[in-house]
């Protein structure tokens, strides 16, 4: 993506019906009913990770967009900085698919291009802060991610509710 699409983002239907979420509880995943009915981006939301997304692909970082047409319809981002004490960690920091187009693969391919590129830039993992909602922490377990012993204090300070998660990039 260019720098001038990052705005798009915004207009990828993330609205879902969320019915169960994880917490992360003496080392185990534990599944709780909590509902929520999320029926777009807030305004506070956008303000926030705008700027934050923008500084993101200013540092470098790589976007992935999925369109259909001209509108996107999913995205992921690959932070450029490396994390963890051997530095061989990028978080993917952002990974929405729109409504229409769950459960189709397009998660996979924009996680999968993610992962390579991280290898490429000399990764051998990547970190997740994942929302808990069961449909997402559900997809990155299911794309072969675990919970993480290396759990980034800073990321967890910023997000202590989200499930944070780490995958082995396979090498080439």
């Amino acid at each position: 993506m260019r720098r001038t699409e990052v705005a798009l983002v915004w207009s990828i239907d993330r609205s879902e019906l969320i019915e169960r979420v994880y917490r992360y509880d003496s080392g185990k995943l534990i599944l709780t009913p909590e509902r929520h009915d999320v029926s777009g981006w807030e305004d506070a939301t956008i303000g926030a990770y705008e700027p934050w997304l923008l500084d993101c692909f200013d540092r470098g970082g790589t976007f992935f967009g999925a369109f259909e047409a001209d509108q996107l319809v999913g995205v992921s981002v690959l932070e450029s900085r490396f994390i963890s004490e051997a530095k061989d960690q990028l978080q993917l920091t952002f990974l929405h698919i729109g409504r229409s187009h769950r459960r189709s693969g397009l998660g996979r391919r924009l996680f999968d291009l993610a992962a390579r590129r991280a290898r490429e830039l000399g990764a051998r993992r990547l970190y997740i802060s994942s929302t808990p909602s069961e449909n997402t922490v559900e997809f990155y377990l299911h794309m072969g991610c675990r919970v993480t012993d290396d759990v980034n204090p800073e990321l967890l300070a910023a997000e202590p509710e989200d499930i944070h998660l780490e995958y082995s990039i396979p090498g080439e």
